[in-house]
């Protein structure tokens, strides 16, 4: 799983050789490693990058759908220089490469599992963004094992289903009858039939932005991503929890984010006014500081 950086230690003593390697560079340059992960079971490259002292207080942070590191950046450059915050992007998104299979929420975890290994982290804290968010959820329920996770600041975390609209009804029972058709045919006439009608245009004019925007596996990866959603494990959660987010988002309702709150056991949850769902980028000052204070607790 480690293939050109040696990982903190528990101790902090030992440094990665990329990091070595940059010792004296100027304080722009990165320390990043490409770690080789094994999700679901298919190995995949996935981009690590890593900032602030050793002896900081670590975070682990996990962008969002369609999103990369660069989403958190601002947050991240907020929190170096006291903090050590580890980030990465998941496969297909940012510096991490496009899968060649799609894979789901479980293989979100096996990234943070192996992340988690390579940097040698068994204490930290985790910031996600979105589906971040959701495999932030996800992982502390039910991968944390003997690692210790003290604090989470969800912004604007997925999971959660939202109330339907008459629209979505519309859709759902649109693509029923086109598909009804191809149900009565034989098996291998059938799947083809099916193939076809997912890949026509219609049938894409029914799916979310996100989901006509993509191919692929990476189209596989977010259908099985967005219908994972976390509610059952909520009282799992084994830390406290802020949940933050902009009083202008559209993405993500507050009668969401009040039903996660309600469903954790110890969670607090803080709107800041004129920000959207990228609220980590219109105000990183305001998260990095209730980061901090969460932390200190």
């Amino acid at each position: 799983m480690r293939l050109d950086q040696n990982p903190d230690s528990e101790d902090g003593n030992r440094v990665g050789v990329a990091e070595r390697s940059m010792a004296g560079s100027t304080p722009e340059a990165l320390p990043e490693s490409i770690v080789d992960v094994s999700v679901e079971g298919i190995s995949m490259p996935v981009h690590v990058e890593v900032h602030g002292p050793l002896d900081g207080s670590r975070i682990l942070v996990l962008h969002g759908w369609g999103a990369s590191t660069e989403h958190m950046r601002g947050l991240i450059n907020h929190l170096k220089p006291d903090h050590r915050v580890a980030a990465v992007d998941f496969p297909g998104h940012g510096r991490s490469p496009a899968p060649a299979h799609g894979y789901g929420m479980e293989g979100h975890l096996d990234v943070v599992d192996a992340v988690l290994e390579h940097l040698g982290w068994s204490v930290f804290s985790v910031i996600g963004h979105s589906n971040g968010g959701r495999a932030a959820i996800s992982w502390a329920a039910t991968r944390a094992g003997n690692r210790r996770v003290t604090s989470m600041t969800l912004i604007a975390p997925s999971g959660i289903r939202r109330r339907r609209t008459a629209a979505y009804y519309v859709r759902s029972w649109t693509a029923r009858i086109l598909k009804a058709p191809f149900q009565v045919l034989p098996g291998p006439i059938r799947r083809a039939g099916l193939d076809w009608l997912r890949h026509s245009l219609f049938w894409r004019m029914l799916g979310s932005s996100d989901y006509r925007s993509l191919e692929g596996p990476m189209r596989e990866t977010f259908v099985r991503t967005v219908n994972h959603y976390v509610s059952d494990l909520l009282p799992d959660v084994p830390c406290p929890v802020l949940l933050i987010r902009g009083d202008a988002d559209h993405a993500i309702t507050h009668e969401q984010l009040a039903t996660m709150q309600a469903g954790l056991t110890d969670a607090g949850l803080y709107t800041i006014p004129n920000a959207g769902h990228f609220v980590q980028e219109e105000r990183p000052d305001v998260i990095a500081e209730a980061v901090r204070t969460l932390i200190s607790k």
